[in-house]
């Protein structure tokens, strides 16, 4: 087994390395002036079963870099390629709701498999039924096993879980569950990407410490919108956990001038220093990545992790 690593988020694997107590392999990437990649394996790499750590987030060269990664290990003779992408981007296209626009979840996961890759390992999808637009297998990471250890540490009394939209009812769901706690509902009606018209809660929050349950952050302002509708409808407190930190734009802004005491995330997107803010707690999901990549190169069951 060897793993290598693209530029997105080389932190996240060196401590997944470090967890499986190996090195990263030597793997050479690099752009000629008017930008384009160039990638190239620096060791032998023939019968070898081979990961690939790459999250695909913005911007689009994180992606290509993956897939010129997948066919260079294929094209060296690697016995199995396996992706492993913390963060799947394009996931939110995942479907025809209006006319003339693409499918680009669909785009991005036939673009992967046409490359040669063998499997496909990823953390929190947007949209679950994502790994049926894959033809070949595809492991599901749940964050939580993670986020929970995060909530588990914060002093909080009656607690009451919200999803923040219909779309994340069934992961709030499997929060509550495990918290042994209510659920709660923030309806919110958009009148375009990232633009919200109007927010309703669904559910008695009053005089209960929240947490928000989502898969991603990105301009923060439907998180943001649900904790100003929370604490207004009585939440004595307002805690977030959120898989992917993407936080475009002034997201950390909107966060900090927020109602919200403290917003938990995975390091599944490489933040850097400008967007860290004490409100935001950070937990490595390189113990998850590390086990779930160590049962595959092994052929043992992935979902006995998250059996108990």
């Amino acid at each position: 087994m060897k793993i290598f690593s693209g530029t997105s988020n080389r932190p996240l694997a060196e401590k997944i390395a470090q967890y499986i107590e190996m090195d990263l392999g030597d793997a050479e990437i690099k752009r000629f002036s008017d930008g384009e990649i160039a990638v190239k394996y620096n060791e032998n790499i023939r019968g070898t079963d081979v990961f690939i750590i790459q999250s695909t987030n913005p911007p689009g060269d994180n992606l290509l870099e993956l897939l010129l990664m997948i066919d260079a290990a294929n094209r060296a003779s690697a016995k199995r390629i396996t992706a492993v992408i913390p963060y799947f981007g394009y996931a939110r296209q995942d479907r025809k709701d209006q006319p003339r626009v693409a499918i680009s979840a669909k785009l991005v996961a036939n673009l992967i498999s046409v490359t040669g890759v063998n499997r496909v390992l990823a953390m929190d999808l947007h949209n679950p039924s994502i790994q049926g637009f894959f033809d070949i297998p595809f492991d599901h990471l749940y964050g939580s096993v993670i986020l929970l250890e995060g909530l588990k540490r914060t002093e909080m009394n009656e607690i009451i879980v919200v999803a923040p939209d219909i779309g994340s009812i069934k992961r709030a769901r499997a929060y509550a569950n495990r918290m042994g706690c209510d659920l709660a509902l923030v309806d919110k009606k958009r009148s375009g990407p990232n633009q919200i018209e109007t927010v309703t809660l669904i559910g008695d929050i009053r005089g209960k410490d929240v947490v928000i349950v989502d898969d991603m952050i990105d301009t923060a302002e439907t998180l943001c919108s649900a904790a100003e509708l929370l604490c207004q409808s009585g939440a004595r407190e307002v805690i977030a956990s959120c898989t992917h930190p993407i936080l475009s734009g002034n997201a950390v802004d909107r966060i900090q001038e927020s109602a919200i005491t403290k917003v938990i995330v995975s390091d599944t997107i490489l933040m850097p220093e400008e967007k860290k803010h004490d409100k935001i707690e950070i937990y490595t999901s390189a113990p998850l990545f590390g086990e779930a990549i160590k049962r595959i190169h092994n052929e043992e069951s992935i979902s006995s992790l998250f059996n108990s």
